[in-house]
């Protein structure tokens, strides 16, 4: 049976259809904000006057910013009333958004980052609460479809919009295309949602403000440490060696104060529910390959075969329209007593087929054919995995640790991508190099064959004018990047397959998952 105080949240009617509207558009700008500007990077460089460390700030304050901010969300809306908290968050997000268009230097512009990712983390998890609690349990997979949508097109979606805006106007329209959006959920926010009445408000003196201060340390400096290890070159950093060493001890310390404190930021009792454990494992891998996948396709299709950024944001759309339109139906198949673990297998090994695809797919010249119905592929496995794995990681939770929950899922399928990110270009790096020196053994100068393709490639450069010495080295650079290129695709090659093994490896945590306790109440399967 449904609790009084879940009843008390449930809506029905045109309000249920509007405060989803409110919840998918908050979780859409925050989403689509974190990949966005990535394609807006050298804009921001030329104007702003900025060297390429400097700005990949732009994108590390505020993914530290939402990772600090996701695990506290749940204190914070019981602190201020959710309501409050959720209208709040929106108005930051708006309001720093049209400051970060407004910035004049790129400190500037990492500082409202920053402001705008505390605004954006509480954004994507309130959204998921407050769309969970609204309905009633026998349709939460729906609840949990509808919201997917925005989690999973809004990465999507970022690229191709980011290229058409910077292409066509300047990059600070892509901060102000937040503006209109962020008034208007704020107005959904402040008319239509509700705040719960469970959650004392806690004076000054009982809050846990070492707490914050370890989880602030302890993620702010993991967060760094993914970000810029690999450019960094990882443990032979002394910042990054630092900041590892701090994270560690953050994290311990942290874990120490939450199970000691009264009154803990974080709630970590609720990890004694199995369900939300498997849950948010899963969606650490979840988030490695939805954000993994999404960061090596561009990459290869700019880099490699060389498409503009559009293009290459373009290309992700048919896979994202397949996952939007995978939900509702994956949704309707939760409704129907379709086990979650089942889909979750099979969204598992549909992922691996989709890695074995690009795997045997990638050369230096793929086309749009070859790449199109791997990600269509990848849009149906991603339906399968997100829908199932929220709604059962949500599904033996009750009243406020609805939120606590759907707060350890947000955060780990950040860390997720996070941890997805800094491993694959780590080794992207490391297996270039490995590739190069492989094929550059093969280059044997005295084989007639790499003499002909010197030969000719000198004589077409003489042809336009060079000199015989300019030529040959030219050929010679010519061959050198034919290598790099055929080194990195090798490489890409290698990251979809490991990726694969890893998904295959995944379906076994199914078994884990307990049985039975998904009940549903029958007076709410007839709303």
């Amino acid at each position: 049976m449904a609790t009084p105080v879940e009843d008390d949240l449930v809506e029905y009617g045109y309000r249920r259809v509007l405060i989803t509207i409110t919840a998918v558009l908050c979780a859409l700008l925050e989403i689509v904000d974190t990949t966005i500007v990535n394609v807006a990077l050298t804009n921001m460089r030329g104007s702003l006057g900025a060297t390429l460390n400097d700005v990949a700030w732009v994108i590390t304050a505020y993914a530290i910013a939402n990772v600090i901010v996701i695990p506290m969300t749940s204190w914070l809306s019981q602190q201020f009333g959710r309501k409050n908290y959720f209208v709040a968050s929106i108005i930051i997000f708006t309001t720093a958004s049209f400051l970060c268009g407004n910035a004049t230097n790129i400190w500037e512009l990492i500082i409202f980052r920053f402001i705008q990712g505390l605004g954006g983390g509480a954004l994507l998890v309130t959204a998921q609460t407050i769309i969970t609690e609204s309905y009633p349990v026998a349709k939460r997979g729906m609840a949990q479809a509808i919201y997917g949508m925005g989690v999973i097109v809004g990465p999507t979606l970022g690229p191709p919009l980011g290229g058409y805006l910077v292409d066509n106007f300047s990059w600070p329209y892509i901060f102000y295309i937040n503006i209109p959006l962020g008034i208007m959920a704020a107005i959904l926010a402040f008319t239509f949602v509700r705040s719960p009445k469970y959650g004392e408000k806690l004076k000054a003196n009982q809050v846990d403000w070492l707490g914050i201060f370890l989880l602030t340390t302890f993620i702010g400096s993991l967060q760094f440490v993914l970000e810029h290890g690999q450019q960094d070159d990882w443990f032979n950093n002394s910042t990054i060696t630092a900041l590892s060493v701090t994270s560690v001890f953050g994290l311990v310390l942290f874990v120490w104060r939450e199970l000691t404190y009264k009154h803990p930021i974080v709630n970590l009792s609720v990890l004694k529910d199995g369900n939300l454990r498997i849950g948010v494992v899963m969606c650490f891998i979840l988030g490695f390959g939805l954000y993994g996948s999404t960061l090596i396709i561009p990459i290869y299709t700019q880099a490699i075969l060389g498409w503009t950024a559009t293009d290459a944001g373009l290309l992700l759309i048919p896979g994202s329209i397949t996952t939007a339109f995978m939900m509702p139906i994956i949704g309707k198949m939760i409704q129907r007593g379709i086990p979650q673990g089942y889909m979750v297998g099979v969204g598992f090994l549909i992922f691996f087929f989709f890695t074995l695809m690009m795997y045997n797919r990638m050369t230096p010249s793929t086309g749009v054919e070859h790449l199109f119905w791997p990600l269509i592929l990848r849009g149906i496995g991603l339906g399968l995995l997100f829908v199932p794995i929220t709604t059962l990681s949500l599904s033996t939770l009750k009243g406020k640790h609805i939120g606590e929950g759907a707060a350890f899922t947000g955060m780990m399928r950040q860390l997720g991508g996070s941890f997805g990110i800094a491993i694959i270009t780590t080794f992207i790096t490391r297996f270039t190099q490995k590739h190069r020196i492989d094929l550059i053994s093969n280059l044997d100068a005295s084989k007639f064959e790499v003499q002909q393709r010197v030969a000719l490639l000198q004589r077409g450069f003489m042809s336009k004018g060079f000199s015989s010495n300019e030529a040959l080295k030219k050929a010679y650079q010519i061959i050198d990047y034919s290598v790099l290129k055929q080194s990195t695709v090798l490489s890409y090659m290698d990251i979809f397959l490991y990726l694969g093994i890893l998904f295959l490896f995944c379906i076994p945590i199914i078994f884990l998952i307990k049985k039975g306790k998904n009940k549903v109440n029958p007076a709410d399967a007839m709303h």
